[in-house]
């Protein structure tokens, strides 16, 4: 039987040992380095809130509504949960947007949230004096934070977990990429074969010392308590003031009012405090009184009330507002459950279940991408960084979110070689996978500093006027923060073959779009794999996944007798895209550009500078990737944009990838995706074995219940992603990305819907779909072939 460590004794590392025990699958030791609840989850304001803005996010979200009343069925222990309904209140019009897009995930999961006026909200002793409108949750619940964690401990204790108090772990061990144990503060060893570090806020020290990618950062998060509020409704519902950044609760005829902070006060979790059990801070008033304000404003009784208590303890907040979870891709075996951002407690419930299922069953039981902690930037751990973040990531928790939104705070993380070059064409900066690239390139100041919206994009026409270059001319992407991965020696071909499924024994010089699939034929990468020599090959994914996509292909290696080497940022990649490329490099070059396969790379010369130029497009027009040394890549930059090639950004590749319905890897594809499912099956080699090969093989005699479709929407609404697909007044799937093509004006989105065995796609065609997008019905059409050049004439001309 496995031996499991569990450290921290709060909400998320008691959860998981109750879960992690139901089976009997291994033995679970939970270590604690004071007493239970003693660090954060003692203090925690026990909001339960199941609807989130993303549908594996509320799905999590969701369990606490099952879990906690059979916790308490099987325990005979009080969670203090009970039901009392919420409202989400909303001060600027454009919040309503948000908030429809929210119900319409909600209601196909099952909740029952609802939009309302202002004079829908039926709480008594409120003034809404500003409140456009609101969203009514009738599943919003609370708990009591020690009361549930108690229960933990009882249903663990009694399915054989042992839970140390005052156990103090010093360090991990490890051997090589693996996890062996801990180390005690007293000297003693324990072995494990698993590590679970759940210790919020003093994780980041253990996971530092381990090599581990941890970025999150403690803060002082405040909230207050009023005394007793004669006339209150009980329960009170949870209310959510979020243009204020205020949420109130009702707590046995008191009032709980708290908020998230802008520019939020670090706290140093191993300063002199840092072991100081059930923490409270001062009171801190200045911080604190925006936050009173809004309350009294919202509910005017409270002047006429006094404050019983001023709660001011540490909370642990992660750079991007989302939760670190799953096994960590530096070592093996060691997994997280960190940087709850203030909803740990809500979270525990769901956090504990899948943890649990992935570590006994060695991969993570849904797509948790969003919150996986493989897609943790190294440099975003750093002191400087985390800190500089904490200027509005814990406010963000309640900020309006803008499609389309940019951080402001920590900016600069990565950039490219040719940053600076990209600037001075007029690039407009935004991050993407946590690099600075060019979303757009302004020619004025007029179009450098463009406002938000929920509807038509006041960059679109910029991106119009940059894809439109590709017609005659030659448009230049910046496509630098690609992994690149070189893979070699005597057993690379065995392993690209075993990993990859398209046929990988090719001539050296062949460049093969292919699928890396997991052993239940989901998609893990899309790639492509450029061979180089007998015994060497180049593989490229995406920029957001560098980080899981290079744990996942050590761990695939393993038995491989091969070299893996990251060489992400010693090449800088120019994309050299549209119909005047193949001159325009000509004109720099002496080598043969007229005879160059699609999907072949060669070494080539470009204005005196070796590079290795690939023919691929992600944007669907004739082109060249050019992979160029870090040393050599201002010479080329300044050939190519001397020669008459123009910048063009991030949205406008966006918007030309969607044109040719190419799949993006984290939206439309992903773990719980299949290839035949997402319309892939050209990228399938049934002729040999590869990893997924048998799931893969029995789906495609079993026949597809769903597939991937491109639709087209003529009334042109922002589609952004996780939008409802109606048919014939039910949800048949949900949109999984959305934009307006650059070239031909359509609005399309990709979605999955499901369908009959052995439905044909004319069938599907044939259907008639609407998507609900923000609180209205759009008509879809499904498009049997992607409106632009279909056939690919211009890509591989």
């Amino acid at each position: 039987m496995r031996k499991i460590v569990i450290i921290g004794g709060g909400a998320i590392g008691l959860s998981l040992a109750c879960h992690l025990t139901k089976t009997g699958a291994a033995s679970v030791e939970l270590l604690e380095r004071n007493t239970l609840t003693s660090g954060t989850s003692w203090h925690a304001a026990g909001i339960v809130g199941p609807l989130r803005a993303t549908p594996n996010m509320t799905r999590l979200a969701m369990y606490a509504g099952e879990m906690f009343p059979r916790l308490e069925a099987e325990t005979g222990m009080s969670t203090g949960y009970r039901r009392t309904g919420g409202y989400w209140l909303a001060r600027d019009p454009a919040r309503m947007d948000e908030l429809h897009r929210i119900a319409a995930l909600g209601r196909h999961f099952g909740l029952h949230p609802t939009i309302t006026g202002p004079e829908g909200v039926t709480v008594p002793g409120l003034d809404l004096s500003g409140v456009v409108g609101a969203m009514a949750v009738e599943e919003d619940a609370n708990v009591n934070p020690v009361d549930l964690c108690m229960a933990y401990a009882r249903a663990a204790k009694a399915q054989g977990a042992v839970i140390r108090e005052n156990a103090r772990v010093e360090r991990l061990l490890t051997e090589g990429h693996r996890v062996t144990g801990v180390v005690m503060a007293d000297g003693a060893v324990i072995r494990a074969d698993q590590v679970a570090l759940c210790a919020g806020a003093w994780s980041k020290r253990l996971a530092d010392q381990a090599g581990v990618t941890l970025p999150l950062q403690a803060v002082e998060h405040m909230y207050v308590v009023t005394e007793p509020m004669p006339g209150m409704p009980h329960p009170f519902p949870v209310l959510r003031d979020l243009d204020r950044g205020i949420y109130v609760k009702g707590d046995a005829g008191k009032l709980v009012i708290g908020g998230f902070e802008p520019r939020a006060k670090c706290w140093d979790a191993y300063g002199p405090e840092g072991d100081r059990p059930f923490l409270e801070m001062p009171e801190d008033w200045d911080q604190f009184t925006p936050f009173m304000e809004a309350a009294l404003a919202l509910i005017p009784g409270l002047a006429q009330a006094g404050i019983q208590h001023f709660m001011n303890g540490p909370e642990s907040f992660t750079v991007d507002t989302r939760p670190l979870i799953g096994e960590t891709p530096e070592v093996d075996g060691l997994f997280v459950a960190a940087g709850m951002n203030s909803v740990g407690v809500m979270s525990s419930a769901g956090v504990g279940r899948v943890l649990a299922d992935w570590m006994l069953a060695g991969h993570a039981p849904m797509d948790l991408w969003e919150v996986d902690v493989a897609r943790a930037d190294p440099l975003a751990a750093a002191a400087a960084h985390v800190e500089a973040r904490m200027e509005e990531a814990v406010a963000d928790a309640f900020a309006l979110h803008w499609p389309f939104r940019q951080p402001g705070a920590g900016r600069g993380l990565r950039k490219s070689a040719l940053h600076d070059l990209w600037g001075d064409q007029g690039a407009v900066f935004g991050l993407t996978a946590g690099w600075e690239r060019g979303l757009w390139y302004a020619r004025d100041a007029s179009e450098r500093d463009l406002p938000y919206s929920v509807g038509a994009q006041p960059w679109f026409p910029i991106a119009q006027r940059e894809a439109a270059v590709m017609a005659q001319g030659t448009a230049l992407l910046d496509l630098s923060p690609f992994g690149k991965f070189d893979i070699s020696g005597p057993d690379a071909l065995r392993l690209m073959q075993h990993i990859a499924t398209a046929n990988m024994d090719v001539a050296p010089g062949r460049a093969v779009y292919t699928l890396l699939l997991n052993e239940s034929g989901g998609i893990e990468g899309d790639v492509t794999i450029l061979r180089r020599a007998a015994d060497r090959f180049r593989l490229v994914s995406g920029a957001a996944t560098r980080w899981r996509d290079a744990a996942w292909l050590r761990r695939r290696s393993a038995g491989f007798d091969v070299t893996i080497a990251d060489v992400t940022e010693a090449e800088a990649v120019i994309g050299v895209m549209g119909a005047g490329s193949r001159e325009t490099l000509a004109g720099l070059s002496s080598d043969d550009w007229q005879d160059f396969p699609f999907s072949t790379a060669r070494q080539v010369t470009v204005a005196g500078q070796p590079c290795t130029a690939q023919r691929v497009s992600f944007v669907g027009e004739l082109g060249w990737e050019l992979y160029v040394p870090v040393a050599h890549a201002t010479a080329v930059f300044r050939a190519l944009t001397g020669a008459g090639a123009r910048p063009m950004g991030h949205y406008a590749l966006d918007a030309c990838r969607i044109e040719k319905a190419f799949r993006h890897m984290g939206h439309d594809i992903g773990p719980e995706v299949s290839p035949l499912e997402a319309g892939l099956g050209f990228a399938v080699d049934w002729s040999k074995d590869f990893l997924g090969k048998p799931a893969l093989a029995a789906q495609r005699a079993d026949g597809i219940t769903r597939r991937l479709v491109l639709f087209d929407l003529p009334g042109h609404p922002l589609v952004l992603h996780d939008e409802p697909i109606w048919e014939a007044g039910r949800v048949v799937g949900l949109t999984t990305s959305g934009a307006r093509g650059a070239r031909t004006g359509r609005t399309l989105a990709l979605g999955l819907v499901g369908i009959a065995r052995g439905e044909t796609m004319a069938q599907t065609c044939g259907r008639i779909f609407t998507v609900e997008i923000a609180g209205k019905h759009h008509e879809a059409q499904a498009l049997a072939r992607p409106p632009f050049d279909p056939a690919g004439e211009r890509m591989k001309a």
